[in-house]
């Protein structure tokens, strides 16, 4: 067990306690995870198998914080809503062209989850038995899969394909490249030191763990340019912990996000990539992750100003301990 005090986080302490419970909700399945609990009085992280310092894949948790990068790019005046993938990326007069960045940021944007020019099924299969990376297209071949892309009708659908798209736009307006705007408009502002976009593996940084399946074999892991606004990046679990502070005292960049805008059904709701659920009386916003070998979990209740994040590198759901973590912070809802 490790578990440390960050200097730069106000209020911050360890907590031995806090790792032998996340121990306890996790199970034997997660040997290596990180993990950080906030209240209105401090904010705890402490990790198991691996320092402080080692940086893990938040897989689809990026989706999180596209959705921040483009609610700021609209307080900026940088982009619109109601602004078409077409009109920030060389779609041509491509069904793609047309489709607006809001429309992506809910998921309801008519596009695939992957499209078939990438050829899912057969990344899928190399994934399962041989633990490549599914992805590690750049831009330049993003783009072009959009240009040949169909476009379904305006529907629920969770899109990975959607997200690197919307992205990529987002940073093209800023006139940035992804990583670029994620640490210029994020990581610097919040001291976010372990928040990065690797687009190839050489540029994995020291500390970078490699995942691994339930069964503890090793997974390649997830690079590559195009893929970084909708699962690509990868940060420590302090970078996390200061991302929830920010978040929740409002400091943060692109808050808006975390409002709902439209309904995913059965109660749930959605801002920009952020997922809204009422849990035993409380109102949760949260994004899961999951890559190859990795499992991430960001929730905030931002009533009762908590927060709670596990990061693991194994590929087992970490969502049930995920929300009875933040749970324990918040106590029981009122009224």
């Amino acid at each position: 067990m490790v578990a440390g005090m960050d200097p730069q986080t106000p209020g911050a302490r360890s907590g031995a306690q806090l790792a032998a419970r996340a121990h306890a909700l996790l199970g034997p399945r997660h040997p290596v995870f990180a993990v950080a609990t906030l209240t209105p009085d401090a904010v705890t992280v402490a990790s198991r198998g691996a320092d402080l310092h080692a940086d893990y894949e938040i897989a689809s948790v990026s989706k999180g914080i596209t959705g921040l990068l483009y609610s700021d790019g609209l307080a900026r005046g940088e982009i619109r809503d109601d602004a078409t993938l077409g009109s920030l990326l060389p779609l041509g007069g491509t069904p793609a062209a047309d489709v607006t960045l809001a429309s992506v940021s809910t998921h309801r944007s008519g596009l695939p989850g992957l499209p078939r020019s990438a050829q899912p099924w057969r990344r899928t299969v190399a994934l399962w038995r041989h633990g490549t990376n599914p992805y590690g297209e750049t831009l330049a071949q993003l783009v072009e899969q959009a240009r040949g892309v169909r476009v379904g009708r305006p529907r629920v659908r969770y899109s990975n394909f959607g997200f690197e798209l919307l992205g990529h736009a987002v940073a093209g307006a800023a006139g940035m490249t992804y990583a670029d705007l994620v640490r210029e408009r994020l990581a610097r502002p919040l001291g976010l030191r372990g928040m990065y976009v690797p687009a190839t593996m050489d540029q994995l940084r020291p500390g970078a763990l490699t995942g691994t399946t339930v069964g503890g074999r090793p997974r390649q892991p997830w690079t590559g340019e195009a893929l970084g606004p909708a699962g690509g990046i990868r940060a420590r679990i302090w970078d996390m912990a200061r991302l929830a502070a920010g978040l929740l005292g409002g400091s943060a960049p692109g808050t808006a996000a975390l409002d709902p805008v439209a309904s995913l059904g059965m109660g749930t709701r959605i801002g920009a990539g952020w997922i809204t659920t009422p849990v035993d009386g409380r109102t949760i916003t949260w994004h899961n992750g999951g890559s190859g070998g990795f499992r991430s979990w960001f929730g905030l209740d931002r009533t009762a100003g908590t927060g709670a994040v596990i990061l693991t590198a194994t590929a087992a759901s970490v969502d049930r301990p995920g929300f009875a973590l933040l749970a324990e912070q918040s106590g029981p809802a009122k009224g």
